[in-house]
């Protein structure tokens, strides 16, 4: 079994996806061999009122309820979030929540984020903050948003041990609380293996994956594609590389992804 944690359908605006539909995604999973995939809006991510686009992704995802699992974007600066959280959770089927603080404007550890985290923590909702959209070589001119770090989600995770975090499209986590033994509290999966953490600089942040697998432990590594921005054929190509035991494969391929779920 496969578990992808990150994926996206929907519309970009500073370049074409390769595909915007549930069906789309779907197929690419097929061809992939993903069984489930955690799934948010890419549209939400620059929609002035981010809801719009978790309804259009309940639209589109409500039908294979089976394969996908909804994350809603929300952005705690906009006037009754509360309510959108609401919805996403009690009639889309949301299990967790998308932060883009950079994009949206707030902290991680600012009244925003914190009443964001604790609300989606008290629905058992799983909080995952993409580090990046976008590596910084592809982003528009006009896009001026600085990466979250690792540091930054560690903390929060920290603060909130209630909470489930998923960190996604990142790496860095050596460097931050989560490496940390007992200071992160709450359970939390690290997604890692991303295609440009092998492009240019590959045997230092190769070795990266693997010392963060020893220090950390197989048992907090996920599986993310972040299809349709990437191609998952380098991902799934790295996770063969790293020549694991089965245990700890099958622990990063789906088992984790799972837990985070329950």
């Amino acid at each position: 079994m496969l578990v992808d944690t990150n994926t996206y359908i929907g519309h970009w605006a500073f370049r074409p996806l390769p595909w915007h539909t549930a069906d789309d995604l779907l197929r690419a999973m097929d061809a992939h061999g993903i069984d489930r995939a955690f799934v948010s809006s890419a549209s939400a991510i620059l929609y002035r009122n981010s809801h719009a686009g978790n309804e259009e992704l309940h639209a589109e995802a409500r039908a294979h309820p089976d394969r996908l699992v909804p994350f809603a974007v929300i952005n705690p600066t906009y006037a009754d979030w509360q309510h959108d959280l609401a919805i996403c959770h009690e009639e889309f089927g949301a299990r967790g929540v998308r932060l883009y603080p950079k994009y949206h404007r707030y902290q991680l550890s600012d009244a925003n984020g914190k009443a964001l985290i604790r609300e989606a923590a008290a629905r058992k909702m799983i909080i995952s903050v993409p580090l990046r959209v976008e590596d910084n070589r592809q982003r528009s001119w006009l896009l001026d948003v600085p990466d979250v770090t690792a540091a930054e989600v560690a903390d929060a995770a920290k603060a909130h041990p209630e909470a489930r975090f998923l960190p996604v499209n990142g790496f860095g986590y050596l460097r931050s609380a989560f490496a940390e033994e007992g200071s992160v509290q709450g359970d939390f999966g690290l997604e890692m293996l991303r295609p440009a953490i092998f492009m240019g600089r590959s045997n230092a942040l190769g070795q990266e994956i693997q010392r963060t697998i020893e220090k950390i432990g197989a048992d907090h590594v996920v599986f993310g594609s972040g299809m349709p921005f990437t191609i998952p054929e380098v991902l799934l190509l790295k996770l063969e590389v790293l020549n694991l035991p089965k245990e700890a494969s099958e622990a990063i391929r789906w088992r984790n992804a799972v837990r985070l779920l329950e």
